[in-house]
């Protein structure tokens, strides 16, 4: 394992992750939301697909899957995540959409106990705790600056920890591959029936920008992929939270965002929160908890 090179490829990984959700962003205030996550999931699955080919053992492999509902189930918790996500960034921006996400890897926290039957310490339900304070004060309830769609993020927050959750369960028992796999070609499906019928014409002069989201969606994915596969996951994964950083200077460098102080706070709080838990946890190499929205 070289755990360095790691950690920049996880940087280098989170950075395109980031941009990839500002290209979101900015399509999807010109498009249906639906027709650009459909275009994002084409793309996906297209790499898995490459991959896939260009493995030993071929696409059968990649097909063989010892539990197709829960893969089904993976797969549809994840289109709902990132469709309901890209909306939210239309609505309230990128920093305060990932500033309420940054909860996730607590709901993780929250949700492995009873489903997985992992020991939960009194310590990682206070990271839990302090998340969700952190959580409070971004949304501020009863003050009257945050309307029902900075609920969303917590949404899909609740759905990618779902996902993440299901993704350990199925680890038991199931390859990488397929797991990585099924959710990109499954996805695609559910997404060109929903997305097709919404379908816009792109503008001229938007082609470049679909052109570079296509590239930029199979440049995060390829260097997280590469990643894990160089480096332990609890050495690289702290380094994931660099992701709400990213997204505050393209928020306020290209979409005029600002950082308001409540949500500051609220996301140092929460972000210290998840990486305490991760320390506390010492991830094995390969745990989902923390991952990366494709």
């Amino acid at each position: 394992m070289n755990n360095r090179k790691g950690i920049l490829l996880m940087i280098a990984a989170i950075a395109a992750f980031a941009v990839q959700d500002a290209l979101s962003r900015l399509l999807a205030g010109n498009y249906n939301t639906l027709m650009v996550v459909m275009i994002r999931y084409w793309v996906f699955a297209a790499f898995v697909i490459t991959l896939a080919l260009r493995r030993p053992e071929g696409l059968r492999a990649a097909l063989r899957s010892r539990r197709p509902f829960a893969q089904f189930l993976r797969a549809t918790m994840l289109v709902i995540e990132i469709c309901v996500m890209v909306y939210a960034y239309t609505l309230i921006g990128l920093i305060n959409a990932h500033a309420v996400f940054a909860v996730c890897p607590l709901i993780v926290v929250a949700l492995s106990g009873p489903i997985l039957g992992e020991r939960l310490t009194w310590q990682r339900w206070a990271t839990v705790g302090v998340g969700l304070i952190g959580v409070l004060i971004i949304l501020r309830p009863g003050q009257g600056v945050f309307s029902w769609p900075a609920l969303l993020p917590l949404i899909t927050a609740f759905f990618f920890a779902s996902y993440s959750v299901l993704t350990r369960l199925t680890a038991r028992d199931e390859a990488f591959f397929p797991s990585f796999f099924w959710p990109a070609f499954l996805g695609a499906i559910m997404m060109t029936a929903l997305g097709l019928p919404q379908w816009q014409p792109i503008q001229a002069q938007d082609w470049p920008i679909f052109a570079t989201y296509a590239t930029i969606s199979i440049l995060s994915n390829w260097l997280l992929q590469k990643t894990y596969e160089v480096a332990e996951a609890s050495a690289v994964q702290p380094f994931a939270y660099l992701h709400f950083v990213f997204i505050a200077l393209l928020g306020i460098t290209f979409f005029g965002e600002e950082l308001a102080l409540p949500v500051l706070i609220g996301a140092a709080l929460i972000i210290a929160a998840g990486i305490y838990s991760l320390w506390q946890t010492r991830a094995a190499p390969g745990d989902a908890t923390n991952q990366v929205t494709p």
